[in-house]
C-alpha cells in the first residue's frame, strides 16, 4: 500500500514539481493551498507525512505546525518543512516549532525522494 503525503504549499509550480517527483516514486499525494486547508486535510486523511511550506498566505507554517501538534491524532505524523527561509536560525526555528526536518528551496529533485523515505 502506498504512503500518503500531504503537501501544504501555496505556489502551484512547487506543488506540481513535488507531486511529479513523489508520484513517480509511488506516493499518493494530497495538496493544500494554504495553512487552514492543510490542517483540515491532515485531520481528515491522517497522511503518513506532511510537507509544509513555512511562508503561506493565511497562517504561516509555524502556526500550522502548532495546530497539527495540538491534535492528538496528528502528533506522531512527521512534518518536513520545505522553505526558502535559509537565513541563520531559520532551521532551528523550524525544528523548535515542531517540524521533524527541514529542506531548503530550491528543491533538489534527486535528493527529495531519499529525504522523504528517511522519514517514512
Amino acid at each position: 500500500m502506498s504512503k500518503t503525503i500531504l503537501y501544504i504549499e501555496d505556489n502551484p509550480d512547487n506543488r506540481l514539481l513535488v507531486r511529479r517527483i513523489l508520484e513517480a516514486e509511488g506516493y499518493r499525494m494530497l495538496e493544500a493551498i494554504n495553512g487552514e486547508q492543510g490542517v483540515t486535510l491532515a485531520g481528515e486523511h491522517l497522511p503518513d507525512l506532511i510537507l509544509l511550506d513555512i511562508n503561506l498566505p493565511d497562517i504561516d507554517g509555524y502556526e500550522v505546525t502548532h495546530r497539527l501538534r495540538d491534535n492528538a491524532k496528528l502528533t506522531d505524523i512527521p512534518i518536513l518543512a520545505i522553505t526558502a527561509n535559509v537565513m541563520k536560525g531559520d532551521r532551528e526555528r523550524t525544528l523548535q516549532a515542531g517540524c521533524n526536518g527541514y529542506v531548503s528551496k530550491p528543491i533538489d529533485v534527486d535528493a527529495l525522494p531519499r529525504q522523504i523515505a528517511s522519514y517514512l
